[in-house]
């Protein structure tokens, strides 16, 4: 359904007239720079362009007064005196002649990404803004921000489309406590933000910007504050934030539709936040928002001052809302001991409300992988020791902006290699029928260990999953599904692994789901690591062979998902994941197509699902 990219050229008309060291940061070229990054990337000819409209009086009314909204109308006509005079008024903020009119197009284009969305015009999008819009409340601008944008559209999808549900995830450095104060009591609407607080030291100084504030009334439970204590969080912190308090408690609340705060003065270089997040990062926080609402994200830019990371991060949002890999993360997935503790005071504060924590305990669990088990008390955040690759030192901000990684879209996005002779998308017709051609020959020594695949229709299956495999480490392939019969179905994933080991895969994912062994001559190297769930006790046979019986409780196969897989998987970092689903692997459709959609962030979407003939179907 495509990605709207929401833009109007006038929003670079407010800008300071005065000298305030304050303010001089939200300047005009913010939007010029991430504009001009999206059209050298190709990123913005491959959106559907949308010239931002101004919201009526009668839409920012839904969440403004109108004497605030009357106030701002009137700076049109003021000298500069003037502005600066009423400007003082407020907490970090200056206005313009422009300032009225730029923030009506700010609101009006996150409207009409709203819009776009719900109504299938769009899958997803990203509305290009300034003013910023999430610190400002009912009456009163602040901290740059005029109108309150994210606000305004969420008060939008309820009033004029229906909506009974939706998440809103603030990922800027600052608190949002405009959007905060908005929806606090408010069950409809769940609000997140994580941001740097430094034990209330950090504007806005606010002691409802701790994580117990969790609403009022109604919306107790409904905000969700996630404080950073220290400066200098990074990739693996705010990995560890999404797959522990925010993913769990979103799959709860099930939201109709996701609206991003997407603030990037919480990455690398920003001068405000401070923090050491890469700008691939919020690629994956984007993915894993997307398996949400059906997809239907609305990203809406709020704060981000340092133009290069500014840049760089638009671009790896934008290309993950189009459907483009994920880059891999750089650094060790090792989450500081003080993001530990503000996320574990963030749970601790929201377990009275969600069901999703309550199935588990709030304390603390030591980094050794042999404490992991999906039930009871969740295992390590990120895994580090000998699981995470060796990794340097955080650098300057210009080592990670000045080359940044680039993970190009695959020609092919999905194919599908079944064993019936006309489902293959990718094979030539018959090649592996074919006596003396490379490929049967290929096939027929890959398969000589295994005596059971040496029977045609296995060989068959065999073939076409290794040139499925070959066009997805080639590059020409993003991810697959192959079927085996199922009596081979064990020999045929052994052979898998193999071949992606010795063709270019330097660690590999293993997810083999219900009665399949770890293959036995499989080496010992720390480049597979093999996670069975469906095995008959939960061990940790090494630090690469993990085992977890499949939950039964309800919520808990996501809770695994949450709990273990994506945190093994992220600290291990592999190139290439598996998927086998083997004998008695007990899952339904819906369970099988969230772990791929969940799996798809890693290794830059290379994801093959291996499955029985007669599961094929999933």
């Amino acid at each position: 359904m495509g990605t709207a990219l929401v833009y109007h050229e006038d929003m670079t008309a407010t800008r300071l007239l005065w000298d305030d060291p304050e303010c001089e940061i939200e300047r005009p070229e913010r939007l010029t720079a991430a504009l001009d990054r999206l059209r050298q990337r190709g990123l913005e000819q491959r959106c559907l362009r949308l010239s931002a409209r101004e919201a009526s009086k009668e839409e920012l009314g839904l969440v403004h007064s109108p004497e605030y909204v009357s106030l701002v109308r009137k700076t049109q006509v003021l000298g500069e005196e003037e502005l600066q005079a009423l400007s003082r008024q407020f907490d970090a903020i200056y206005f313009h002649p422009s300032t009225f009119h730029c923030a009506r197009l700010a609101a009006g284009a996150g409207l009409q990404l709203v819009d776009a969305v719900l109504t299938g015009a769009v899958q997803n999008g990203l509305a290009l803004v300034r003013p910023p819009g999430h610190h400002s409340q009912r009456a009163a601008a602040n901290g740059f921000c005029v109108f309150n944008n994210v606000a305004i559209a969420a008060a939008h999808a309820k009033q004029k489309h229906g909506l009974h549900r939706i998440l809103i995830v603030d990922w800027d450095v600052h608190h949002g406590q405009g959007i905060q104060y908005l929806f606090e009591d408010d069950p409809s609407v769940l609000y997140f933000s994580w941001h740097r607080y430094e034990h209330g030291r950090f504007w806005p100084f606010l002691r409802e910007s701790d994580a117990d504030a969790v609403g009022r009334g109604q919306g107790l439970g409904f905000t969700v504050n996630l404080p950073w204590n220290q400066v200098g969080m990074g990739n693996a912190d705010y990995v560890a934030a999404f797959l522990h308090l925010l993913l769990p408690l979103a799959f709860e609340f099930d939201p109709e539709l996701v609206l991003v705060s997407a603030g990037f003065d919480s990455a690398i270089g920003d001068p405000e936040g401070q923090m050491q997040a890469t700008p691939e990062c919020f690629a994956h926080l984007t993915q894993l928002l997307q398996v949400l609402a059906g997809g239907r994200v609305c990203a809406m830019l709020e704060g981000g001052y340092h133009l290069e990371s500014l840049a760089e991060s638009v671009c790896m949002t934008v290309q993950t809302l189009l459907g483009d890999p994920a880059p891999p993360l750089s650094g060790p997935m090792v989450p500081c001991q003080s993001a530990l503790e503000s996320i574990q005071s963030a749970r601790a504060a929201q377990a009275p409300y969600w069901k999703s924590l309550q199935l588990q305990d709030v304390t603390p669990v030591p980094t050794s992988p042999s404490t992991h088990s999906p039930e009871g008390r969740p295992p390590p955040l990120l895994p580090g020791g000998p699981m995470c690759k060796a990794a340097a030192p955080a650098s300057a901000p210009s080592s990670f902006l000045d080359q940044p990684c680039l993970c190009p879209a695959p020609s092919v996005r999905t194919t599908v290699a079944l064993t019936a002779p006309d489902t293959t998308l990718v094979l030539p017709p018959d090649v592996i029928q074919q006596e003396g051609s490379a490929l049967r020959e290929e096939t027929e020594a890959w398969a000589r260990p295994h005596e059971s695949l040496a029977r045609e229709e296995a060989l068959t299956a065999l073939g076409k999953l290794l040139y499925l495999l070959d066009g997805m480490l080639d590059g020409q392939v993003n991810n697959g599904i192959a079927a085996t019969p199922a009596s081979v179905a064990a020999a045929t994933l052994d052979v898998a692994i193999q071949r992606g080991l010795s063709h270019g895969a330097q660690r590999l994912l293993c997810v083999a789901l219900g009665q399949l062994d770890r293959p036995p001559d499989l080496a010992h190297d720390g480049r597979t690591l093999w996670l069975n769930i469906g095995g008959k006790e939960a061990t940790a046979l090494s630090m690469f062979h993990v085992c977890t019986p499949l939950p039964v409780m309800t919520g808990g196969f996501l809770n695994c998902i949450l709990g273990l897989v994506l945190p093994l998987a992220y600290g291990f970092q592999p190139d290439l994941v598996l998927v086998a689903l083997g004998p008695g692997h007990g899952l339904q459709g819906p369970h099988a197509a969230l772990l791929a959609a969940m799996l798809r962030g890693l290794a830059g979407g290379r994801v093959l699902a291996l499955l029985e003939e007669r599961t094929s179907r999933l």
